[in-house]
This record gives C-alpha cells, sequence and structure tokens, in this order.
C-alpha cells in the first residue's frame, strides 16, 4: 500500500510536486521590490494613525503582505501542475489554457477562488472559451475554482455586453468536482486535502529553508532618519517641492 494512501498519484509524484512548490516559497524582501509597484505612504500614513501603529510596524505588515500574495501565486502552481501527474491524458501547457485533455477535448481555466475575476476578466475568459468552441466543435470549456461558493458542475452563465450567454460545453466546476472528473473518484480532493499536511511537514522537514529576511526598513532608515519621510520621498522625490519635505 502506498505510504499516503492516493489511488490517483503516487507517493513519489506527490512528494516532489509538494517539494517543487515549497521550495518556491518567497522568503526574502528588500527595499527594490517592496517599491516595486510604488508603495503609496498616504495610505500607510492612514494605516498608522488610524490604527494607532507604529509607521516600522506598518511597514512591515506591508512587506509581509507582499511575501504573501507572492506565495498565494505558487499555491496556484500547486493548484494547476499537479495534473501533470493525476489521471490520464491530461497536461498543463506552457501558455493557453491552464489545463488540456488532448484526447477528450477539455480545455480547463483555473481560478484559486470564485470573487477574483472581475467582470472584465471574466468577459475576456468566457470569450476565450467560446471561440475554442468556434475552432474545435467538439471541445468542452471548464471554469474550475479551488474555492468555490459551494461544489458545483454546472453550466457557466454570462452577460456579455447586457444579453445573457450559457453554453452547455462551457462549464463552472468546483475543484472537488474536477478531481471526480479527472479521477473518477467523488472524494478525491477530500483525500488529498487529508494528506497533504503530512506530506508537507515531511517535505519541510527535510529542506534547509531559508530564516525570513527583511531588509526594508534598514534601508529606508538609510534614506533618512525618519521612516516616514523616507517613505513620501520613495514614492514622490521627483515632485515639485520634496527636494525640500519634511512630515
Amino acid at each position: 500500500m502506498d505510504k499516503y494512501g492516493l489511488h490517483f498519484i503516487s507517493d513519489e509524484d506527490l512528494f516532489l510536486h509538494v517539494k517543487n512548490t515549497v521550495e518556491q516559497y518567497r522568503f526574502e524582501i528588500d527595499l527594490k521590490s517592496f517599491n516595486k509597484n510604488i508603495i503609496d505612504p498616504i495610505k500607510l500614513t492612514f494605516d498608522s494613525l488610524i490604527y494607532s501603529v507604529d509607521i516600522e510596524d506598518v511597514v512591515k505588515s506591508e512587506a509581509l503582505r507582499q511575501i504573501d500574495k507572492s506565495n498565494t501565486n505558487q499555491i496556484g502552481y500547486f493548484h494547476q501542475n499537479i495534473f501533470q501527474y493525476i489521471g490520464e491524458n491530461w497536461s498543463v501547457p506552457s501558455e493557453g489554457f491552464d489545463i488540456i485533455n488532448e484526447s477528450e477535448n477539455i480545455f480547463v481555466e483555473m481560478k484559486n477562488k470564485h470573487n477574483t475575476m472581475n467582470s472584465s476578466s471574466s468577459q475576456k475568459t468566457y470569450m476565450k472559451m467560446q471561440n475554442t468552441l468556434l475552432e474545435n466543435s467538439e471541445a468542452i470549456c471548464m471554469l474550475v475554482e479551488v474555492i468555490a461558493k459551494q461544489s458545483q458542475d454546472i453550466t457557466w452563465k454570462i452577460s456579455l455586453d447586457k444579453k445573457k450567454y450559457d453554453n452547455r460545453r462551457i462549464k463552472r466546476l468546483s475543484i472537488d468536482k474536477f478531481y471526480e472528473l479527472v479521477t473518477g473518484d467523488s472524494t478525491a480532493f477530500k483525500a488529498l486535502c487529508s494528506v497533504l499536511p503530512v506530506v508537507i511537514k515531511e517535505v519541510v522537514d527535510g529542506l534547509n529553508l531559508d530564516s525570513e529576511k527583511n531588509s526594508v526598513v534598514k534601508e529606508l532608515n538609510e534614506v533618512s532618519d525618519n521612516l516616514l519621510k523616507s517613505l513620501y520621498l520613495l514614492a514622490f522625490k521627483k515632485y515639485e517641492g520634496f527636494d525640500n519635505f519634511d512630515v
């Protein structure tokens, strides 16, 4: 009997996939990456004063939020790429759809949460699927949501330019129903979730993971001896008057 007891994926493949996910986790952040999308110092000022939190702690929280966002992307990698190892004829292409089964003409877009797509991105995804149906008369397209409102396997209904569309070959599935489709086991996803903590612990115990390295506050203090001033100069140093700015 397999150590992890999952009939749809081998112990070796599951361990390797979890290991690859863990190794992509982010531990470090410096000022350059912290300000990659330009930090809003006004928002951080509001946060600090409204919640009565020292500005240094606000900066550290923002740094941790950015690290967490990167790690959330790695969980998307985990959910998508595990289907390289599960079922027959399933693959994870480098571009286009997230998951496909060419022999069954199934094309899948996967989202981590049901509310991660706004109206525009939902419409874009739906139109992509419509085009696939036009190009392939046997195609079935699926939007698979890891965290859906409920367990479901339904036709995806949507409004485009104030018109309502639905097509039985464009479906919306929760992740448990997709695992059932791929494995033939209605509780396959539950079984994976049950064993996952054990696998992750074994992976982590066997790795020499980096400790968190956050140099953001240190580097901001090198800009000026006033952390809040440094934040403003980081965003607005090329604006009029900020060559003589104090706060």
